[in-house]
């Protein structure tokens, strides 16, 4: 899977649009990745609204990079309804990934900004959204097009394995 070989977070992008056809095949993706108990414990918000993109901006110390994005993506869990509720947080960032692979696999680029586990960002980002009580906002994951190019450094590090045989 060459994506994994090229996935680099992106901060700064294009001005331009991503197609709709482009944000549905990464939602796709997100929704096929596995789950416990196969619960799917996600619904995915999609914000291209330049005033809401700007107030997730300000959602944390980190989240700026989110103010040029064309489109942000927040994952957000069920709160309701989970056959392992306990469980629900690792679905999401295994659907998450998901996410960050298809956008590379579509030509764009994106970064993970982290909303859970911090309740305060957690607050934020569900007012920005207007969400209700039965979601929680895990992460905020801005892409679109890479306004500059750069490789993925190696990370294989041998002396990080153990064998255990």
């Amino acid at each position: 899977m060459n994506e994994i070989f090229h996935r680099i977070s992106v901060r700064k992008y294009e001005p331009r649009p991503v197609e709709p056809e482009k944000i549905e095949r990464i939602l796709r993706a997100a929704m096929a990745a596995p789950s416990a108990g196969n619960q799917q414990p996600w619904e995915f918000c999609v914000v291209r609204n330049k005033t809401v993109i700007a107030e997730l901006a300000r959602c944390s110390q980190y989240s700026g990079c989110a103010a040029g994005a064309p489109a942000v993506l927040v994952p957000c869990l069920k709160l309701d309804g989970l056959r392992f509720p306990e469980l629900g947080e690792i679905d999401l960032a295994i659907a998450t990934e998901h996410i960050l692979l298809e956008i590379v696999s579509q030509g764009l680029g994106g970064v993970w900004l982290a909303v859970a586990p911090f309740a305060d960002r957690i607050a934020k980002v569900n007012a920005a959204l207007g969400i209700g009580e039965k979601l929680s906002a895990f992460a905020l994951l801005p892409f679109g097009y890479p306004a500059e190019a750069h490789p993925q450094p190696d990370r294989f590090d041998p002396a990080r394995v153990h064998f255990v045989e």
